[in-house]
């Protein structure tokens, strides 16, 4: 059972978009699960049994207890009915409240096709007399994260602070040493991905933080948290 489940196209996307974020949650008492829907193969330097020690790697450095990959085909990403069934059974199975997805409009064709299958499954998940195992669930929310591949300056819903946890984020990007060439010509995508960190935390007055997007409207019950 998870109080979270992230669903990321390829391994070290959850990580990108949100691995700061993953940290608080779990510093706060939640449940965290990642979802990776391809092996993220092939890459130019990377092969299977790489980027599976990595993404053991980056799992140990964030501290998650929960990480599996459904085995969908990289570069080829589609939101099809079998794919849909297949990510409503693992929803039924791990019963999150709160879904992560990437934006919706992305560069990366896997990405915007992972979150039309994220959003076509959290409705499948709920369906009675159907042939998909487990019980019926409907996660409550679904949250975006945004990607490296995203060149558009959206307005969030929300950002987190992610100022405490932000050296957890970069641990588990270090691991993915196949896919961050730190001698490719400046800015390299980890310097990107530290300079929107610090872009973000300054839009909420604090040293780092993650945007994040809703299409649904964000329920409150009061205002202590906001800052």
């Amino acid at each position: 059972m998870l109080d979270v489940l992230v669903i990321a196209p390829h391994p070290d996307d959850a990580e990108l978009g949100m691995g700061g974020t993953i940290a608080v949650m779990q510093q706060q008492g939640l449940q965290v699960g990642v979802l990776d829907l391809t092996d993220g193969e092939p890459t130019p330097r990377g092969s299977l049994e790489t980027r599976a020690r990595e993404t053991a790697a980056a799992t140990a450095a964030l501290g998650l207890p929960w990480r599996e990959n459904l085995g969908l085909p990289n570069r080829r990403l589609r939101a099809t009915l079998a794919a849909r069934a297949l990510l409503a059974g693992v929803i039924r199975r791990v019963r999150p409240r709160w879904l992560f997805a990437p934006y919706w409009i992305d560069a990366h064709p896997d990405h915007v096709a992972a979150t039309k299958l994220v959003e076509a499954a959290r409705f499948w998940a709920k369906l009675t007399k159907c042939d998909l195992p487990g019980d019926p669930w409907h996660p409550e929310r679904i949250y975006y994260y945004w990607s490296v591949h995203l060149k558009l300056v959206r307005q969030p819903a929300f950002v987190v602070d992610i100022t405490t946890t932000w050296n957890v984020k970069r641990a588990s990007l270090d691991c993915y040493a196949s896919q961050f060439d730190q001698t490719a010509p400046k800015p390299t995508v980890l310097d990107r991905v530290e300079a929107a960190s610090r872009w973000w935390g300054a839009t909420i007055g604090t040293p780092h933080g993650e945007p994040f997007s809703s299409r649904e409207p964000i329920a409150l019950r009061g205002f202590a948290d906001l800052f």
